[in-house]
């Protein structure tokens, strides 16, 4: 499956899971149809483009979010080696991993992470 038609479905699943979204950021690599059908579903979808003009490692707003919460997420041991093979059991244990951020910034608390 391409990015575009992935981006399709997951853009439906958030609809239909949480109608208020009105925003998403994409990578550049989708094209111009996941624009579309975010507009029939109401959802601005806004393309996030790297800058090449500057040299070495230049953080972009946008994208710098979805990689600082990858980031974090993987500070989490069951969610580095992935072995399980059902859907269900990532899910549960990317929730997992959410919740406990979550509950560190709360709290104001650090946990020493596995590594």
């Amino acid at each position: 499956m391409t990015d575009t038609a992935i981006g399709i479905r997951l853009l439906d699943k958030v609809i239909a899971h949480t109608p208020t979204v009105t925003r998403a950021w994409v990578d550049a690599g989708f094209k111009h149809d996941l624009g579309i059908h975010g507009a029939v579903l109401g959802v601005d979808v806004e393309v996030v483009k790297r800058s090449d003009t500057g040299p070495g490692f230049v953080p972009v707003a946008k994208r710098w979010v979805v990689e600082q919460v990858n980031g974090t997420l993987m500070l989490h041991r069951r969610l580095v080696r992935e072995y399980d093979s059902r859907p269900e059991s990532s899910v549960s244990r990317t929730l997992w991993a959410s919740a406990a951020n979550l509950v560190r910034r709360l709290t104001g608390t650090s946990t020493p992470s596995w590594r």
